[in-house]
């Protein structure tokens, strides 16, 4: 029985069972190998993170500028909201002071009976005193006339004055809510800029620094890790000045009145870091800036890039005059103030402080001279 009974073999018996099983074992290990290193992200050049970077501090001007705008519009509508309310209040005053004056009456009245005139003229022994009486009396049906149309009035005014509120309130937290959303977006970018600048090498970093010195049209600056909220700028230490760097290239005609009150104004500020939505007095952002030297000059003009470039008269680049106001990128998302000399001074990006550069570092976009 022994005999006849058929061997078992191994399921990697056969030399065919067992090549295939090797070559599929090498199949698969090779696959992994070209998986992973498939997979695995080549290390980004120095000039592919200065590209990057840039790109992501543009982006988060153009959204500055947008904060600023919701910002603005947020304080409007803040302002708006307490005047209501405050208008609102003084109405209840009013009102509240006309019913009393309504109750004190109609105490008096109870007090005095409220009998009809005629039964007090048949029951007074003085008519004349009656009739004097009489007449007061009318005077006095006239205030409480009055007294009631007044409390009808503030009414309805306070009852106006509550609609107004709730749609000035309506308004203010839906700025707020821009205003939060475009706060995260500028911290979102710089928090992605500061990343890729933490994974370059010392001798990268130094490279990126002297090729953003070069686009900046000055020496590097000393920090590259500025604040970039309003809140905690303050109190931070300015940068250094960059005052020479980047020096007038042509004669440059001397800017007069208010021009050089504006330009006065910003040349001191030279070396102070750039922080998004900052205007001073220790920080700015690029409109923050101009905003800031024109009201030196005693000139108001709006919070955003793409609303000041329309606060005065419009000049083509070869027109351009010291003082005038200098617009780049095509979402009107930068501006500095001309000096002449086809120079600026501008507040640049987070890490580089106020300073002067040419205008033809970034695209150029239009210029505004104000008036």
């Amino acid at each position: 029985m022994a005999a006849h009974r058929k061997s078992r073999q191994s399921p990697l018996g056969t030399s065919a069972v067992r090549t295939a099983a090797t070559l599929a074992l090498a199949s698969a290990a090779t696959a992994t190998l070209f998986e992973g290193s498939g997979h695995a992200d080549p290390r980004p050049t120095t000039a592919q993170v200065k590209a990057k970077v840039d790109r992501l501090y543009e982006e988060a001007e153009v959204a500055t500028e947008r904060y600023n705008g919701a910002k603005e519009k947020a304080d409007e509508a803040r302002v708006a909201f307490d005047r209501l309310r405050d208008e609102a209040a003084r109405r209840t005053e009013r009102l509240n002071a006309a019913r009393d004056g309504i109750g004190a009456m109609a105490a008096a009245q109870y007090r005095s009976g409220g009998l009809d005139p005629a039964v007090q003229l048949a029951l007074t022994s003085n008519p004349d005193q009656y009739l004097e009486r009489a007449a007061l009396a009318e005077k006095a049906g006239e205030r409480q006339t009055a007294a009631l149309t007044a409390v009808r009035r503030e009414l309805a005014a306070i009852r106006q004055l509550r609609g107004e509120s709730a749609g000035a309130l309506t308004a203010l937290r839906g700025h707020e809510a821009e205003l939060r959303r475009q706060k995260a977006a500028v911290l979102g970018k710089l928090a992605e800029a500061r990343t890729l600048l933490a994974r370059l090498t010392a001798e990268e970093r130094a490279r990126y620094e002297a090729a953003a010195a070069a686009r900046d049209g000055s020496g590097p600056s000393t920090r590259t890790d500025a604040p970039s909220d309003p809140v905690t700028a303050e109190g931070s230490a300015p940068l250094r000045a960059d005052r020479s760097s980047g020096g007038e290239r042509e004669p440059v005609t001397a800017p007069a009145g208010r021009a050089a009150e504006a330009i006065a104004f910003a040349r001191a500020q030279l070396g102070k870091p750039y922080v998004w939505g900052a205007t001073g007095p220790s920080a700015y952002d690029c409109s923050g800036l101009t905003q800031a030297a024109w009201r030196a000059a005693g000139v108001s003009l709006p919070r955003t890039t793409y609303t000041q470039i329309n606060a005065g008269r419009r000049v083509s680049r070869s027109q351009l005059a010291p003082g005038d106001l200098v617009f780049f990128y095509s979402g009107i998302s930068h501006v500095g103030l001309y000096i002449g000399g086809g120079q600026m001074i501008h507040a640049p990006r987070p890490g580089a402080p106020v300073r002067i550069a040419p205008i033809d570092e970034m695209p150029f976009a239009g210029a505004t001279r104000v008036d």
